[in-house]
């Protein structure tokens, strides 16, 4: 797999984790994944999957995209800032807890499967 490869698998590990995330918090509320408007999960979604593009840019996560220091973190943290400041912008609500819920479930799926890769790597030698 060449470094190409590796970074459009990690944009969407990334974005499916992400889109598992707001599904996962629309059925929560009982709002099920289409919503009033038939765009209920992409309305819930797109404030994190902008967070985590503008992350991928800060990082320059093509670079090293399954590293999680030098991209699972930049890109965990600016779709949890970003994701809630686009959030309250575009009008929907942020509560404490939500940023809590929202930051640990994030970090778990953005920052740990990278960890995990890199485990599996360094075990198969493939990693120094």
């Amino acid at each position: 797999m060449n470094i190409r490869q590796a970074a459009i698998g990690a944009a969407a590990l990334d974005a499916g984790a992400i889109i598992v995330f707001s599904a996962i918090g629309r059925a929560s509320h009982d709002e099920g994944i289409l919503g009033d408007a038939g765009l209920g999960l992409a309305t819930t979604a797109w404030p994190f999957l902008a967070g985590a593009g503008i992350g991928w840019v800060i990082a320059r996560g093509w670079k090293h995209p399954c590293d999680w220091k030098a991209t699972g973190v930049p890109v965990w943290a600016s779709t949890l800032v970003g994701g809630m400041l686009l959030r309250l912008a575009s009008g929907q609500g942020v509560q404490v807890s939500f940023i809590i819920v929202a930051g640990l479930f994030l970090a778990a799926f953005l920052i740990g499967w990278r960890v995990i890769s890199g485990i599996l790597a360094k075990r198969a030698g493939l990693k120094k």
